[in-house]
């Protein structure tokens, strides 16, 4: 008999438990399930609403139920749906006609969404972890680069002469705000929905303040109806998780480009590559191909729920049973990759030379070039157009700016002299760039002990 079987006279279809159930994936917030009731249970006991003694009992009761789970002493079964119902199943067994007082006052509704709020809570917790573990493995890298020169790309062409650090730094900046966007949806993930019933909350005198305590919530929801009907919050922390992967596809793919033969860049170690299983020359860069590719599978679970609720009335539908498999999912999938990009580019082999060549070539001195020309008194649209030439008349002549005579440069304009060359010399170019927030070595060594004080 299902505990909620009263109204019905026939047995639920075996399809119908098996389609209806949630156990399969529910299971894994058994936890969450069982602090959730132990704190209504005591809640239940100090208003008087049930007995201090069947209170204390079910606690006792609860807390031994949890342990046996964590030891894989306890099956769950299909039949009794999903984690609450095998919860509550579990504890009527155990002790009979008191574990039946467990849901006085409490509706699956409220409860699941309590579980899931619980539940995402943890999980936030555990991903900031591992954003902190990728950021400090990437402060690490670039302490070691800061005077690693490489070209800095717009349009996938090469502009402008930076260092290795400062582009690392970049991706620092970026997880660095992923976390505070996880810590902003925590903001509404942390609230208590318990006590919104069914719907429109319970005739009996409950203590939500108590329960939000013995809980660590921030607040209690305000309105029952929405305590119940909305996952407005598995949805933020999937856009959440879905930029969180974008950064990483967007890494992962410059370090696919930058292993390539073409770049050279960098090479992945062998513990992080596969081969071909018939060109024996290939070192592949699949676990970044990996990760670019399951960025769009967390996309899939964003657009998934967003589109499960968005046409669904008030209050709760079971619909909303769907918005699990996808949130669970996104956060396995961004608990995976995480740890495994670490590892990957904390292995990974810089080389040094090829990307200070790729830095001398495509005329990336260019714009210093320019500016130079501007401190020297002349306007800079009139530089602009004086560079231009010189790049033109360069690729004519099959030179790099730095191979031009000072003949060459006075054919164009005699406003250069020989300081032209030191001007236009990389480590010039990289380290006259003092502004704030620019590739010069000084700054870069002061962001990153910026980046680990916050670590």
């Amino acid at each position: 008999m299902k505990l909620w079987g009263g109204r019905f006279t026939d047995a639920t279809d075996s399809f119908t438990d098996h389609f209806h159930s949630s156990i399969s994936f529910d299971s894994r917030m058994f936890r969450q399930d069982i602090q959730g009731s132990v704190a209504h249970a005591k809640m239940l006991g100090k208003q008087g609403i049930i007995p201090q003694a069947d209170a204390d009992l079910i606690v006792r009761t609860l807390h031994g139920l949890l342990k046996d789970i964590e030891s894989g002493a306890v099956q769950f079964d299909e039949k009794a749906e999903d984690i609450h119902m095998n919860i509550e199943t579990l504890l009527i067994a155990r002790i009979g006609e008191v574990g039946k007082r467990l849901h006085t006052g409490r509706s699956r509704n409220d409860q699941v969404a309590l579980d899931i709020r619980m539940y995402i809570r943890d999980e936030i917790a555990d991903i900031q972890s591992l954003v902190r573990a990728l950021i400090d493995a990437l402060l690490t890298i670039a302490d070691a680069h800061v005077d690693t020169i490489m070209p800095g790309y717009t349009h996938l062409q090469r502009a402008q002469p930076i260092t290795l650090a400062h582009h690392l730094l970049a991706y620092v900046e970026m997880f660095t705000r992923d976390i505070d966007r996880l810590d902003d949806t925590n903001k509404r993930v942390n609230i208590l929905p318990l006590g919104s019933g069914a719907l429109a909350a319970t005739t009996y005198p409950l203590d939500r303040e108590f329960v939000c305590r013995e809980l660590g919530f921030a607040d209690i929801t305000r309105n029952s109806l929405d305590g119940v009907s909305d996952r407005d919050f598995c949805i933020e922390l999937l856009s959440t998780l879905s930029i969180l992967m974008m950064h990483l596809s967007r890494f992962c793919e410059e370090l696919i480009l930058w292993s390539s033969f073409e770049f050279r860049f960098i090479e992945m170690s062998d513990a992080y590559a596969t081969g071909s299983s018939i060109m024996p020359q290939k070192k592949n860069p699949d676990m970044a191909e990996l990760i670019r590719g399951k960025t769009g599978r967390v996309y899939g679970d964003l657009m998934g729920l967003l589109t499960v609720m968005k046409g669904l009335p008030l209050a709760y539908n079971k619909d909303m049973q769907e918005d699990k498999e996808g949130t669970f999912d996104a956060i396995d999938t961004v608990k995976m990759c995480l740890p495994v990009f670490t590892a990957m580019i904390s292995t990974m082999f810089v080389n040094k030379d090829s990307m200070r060549n790729a830095a001398k070539g495509g005329f990336m001195n260019a714009t210093d070039a320019a500016d130079w020309l501007v401190k020297q008194g002349v306007a800079f649209r009139d530089a602009h157009e004086i560079l231009g030439k010189l790049v033109l008349y360069c690729i004519n002549e099959n030179k790099a700016l730095d191979d031009l005579t000072l003949d060459e440069y006075r054919a164009i304009s005699p406003v250069f002299n020989e300081e032209i060359y030191a001007a236009i010399s990389l480590e010039t170019c990289v380290g006259a760039r003092t502004v704030l927030g620019g590739p010069a070595p000084e700054l870069v060594r002061e962001a990153i002990a910026a980046h680990r004080k916050k670590q």
